[in-house]
């Protein structure tokens, strides 16, 4: 009888075990809850589809400053690295010097009272080349300077054309967000150029993933329709001016401005629900999502973010093929991984990457006070 109660005991503590090792594992597996987020009907236009997610909670995100807002107001300040020299207190004029620029270096103050939240992928143009900003992170309120690990998208030149870098010169029309209408906002490189940022974090990889892009927009109707057009493309190395170019835009915005305005309505009627994000599809295959803490967050960069979703579709023409809710909510619900890479700022944030079976998510977490909550979510099909 003894033996019989012993074994049992034996049992349960191993199936306890068990459990708890499982339970430990999905913890450390899991960029973040997926079951609060549910993937509605698609939006679709050509060979780009678009499937909004709403979430079960909403955060408060007013206090974040983006990218966008700080440049135009001269708050956010981005300078080569050597620009300034020694510490530079708060809202000081800085010193400047002009040696010692790096490729994958550049220098950020943020005078503002507000911090500032900053999305890998957002291109910052002047200085000696143009950068894309490598990962997320958040900036605090009225920082000293800060070293940002960035990548050119702009092989070709290593002459300043400005002292401090800015907002690309393409306009967005209308007004997201609280933006004056047709304001300059940081452009968002598209996903595949993102993603060797993020993910490959290869200077070599990104310049290459460059050309291959500016290279496919040579061979489809942009070229085709004017032929000058290639010649001109062919002459720069600058991811900005390529897709700044007056045919380039329009072939971009013929796909994404229905995305835009749909999903920009819909983002209203489903403010209530907690909008937050998307998944996306390209040509029937699942390539991206991005999700953010609240609706208002999302508003903000959606412009952005649905031109660099048509700059993909735009490149990868194939026969249309449909993706439905069911395969976008499994690639949301799949943050599993087998790999987990942290990196965090104590008190103001924690980066997370995860490497899964066919796919790589990062999460920005705030740990500024009266916050603790994912602020981005990214997650790429590789």
């Amino acid at each position: 009888m003894n033996s019989k109660i012993f074994l049992a005991l034996a049992v349960l503590v191993m199936v306890a075990g068990l459990v708890l090792v499982n339970q430990r594992q999905a913890r450390a597996g899991e960029v973040t809850p997926a079951p609060g987020y549910k993937v509605l009907d698609p939006i679709r236009h050509g060979n780009l589809t678009v499937f909004p997610v709403v979430a079960a909670k909403s955060y408060p995100t007013g206090e974040f400053l983006t990218l966008d807002e700080g440049l135009r107001s001269g708050d956010v300040v981005v300078t080569e690295a050597g620009n300034v020299r020694g510490l530079i207190r708060r809202h000081q004029v800085p010193e400047v010097r002009h040696d010692g620029a790096q490729v994958n270096r550049l220098v950020l103050v943020n005078n503002s009272r507000r911090p500032l939240l900053l999305l890998a992928g957002e291109i910052v143009s002047g200085g000696k080349q143009d950068r894309v900003i490598g990962k997320d992170r958040i900036v605090p309120a009225e920082s000293d300077p800060v070293d940002l690990s960035v990548f050119c998208v702009e092989p070709g030149r290593w002459v300043a054309t400005s002292e401090h870098f800015g907002a690309s010169e393409s306009m967005y029309g209308g007004a997201v967000g609280g933006a004056k209408a047709n304001a300059p906002m940081a452009m968002m490189v598209q996903p595949s150029v993102r993603a060797k940022a993020m993910g490959d974090k290869d200077q070599s990889q990104v310049w290459a993933e460059v050309r291959k892009q500016q290279q496919a927009l040579e061979t489809v109707e942009v070229a085709a329709a004017a032929p000058e057009v290639a010649t001109e493309l062919a002459r720069t190395s600058s991811y900005a001016k390529v897709n700044e170019n007056e045919e380039v835009k329009k072939q971009v915005d013929a796909v994404a401005r229905p995305i835009e305005q749909n999903y920009q309505s819909l983002i209203r009627q489903l403010h209530d629900r907690n909008a937050v994000g998307v998944v996306v599809a390209v040509n029937g295959r699942i390539i991206w999502a991005d999700i953010f803490a609240s609706t208002d967050l999302l508003e903000k960069y959606w412009p952005k973010l649905v031109r660099s979703y048509a700059s993909e579709a735009v490149v990868t023409r194939a026969k249309d093929v449909e993706v439905g809710v069911g395969r976008a909510q499994a690639f949301l619900e799949n943050m599993e991984g087998r790999r987990e890479t942290i990196e965090s700022e104590p008190g103001i944030y924690r980066h997370t990457e995860i490497n899964g079976d066919g796919f790589k998510a990062f999460a920005l977490t705030s740990l500024l006070p009266k916050t603790g909550f994912d602020v981005h979510v990214a997650k790429m099909a590789e």
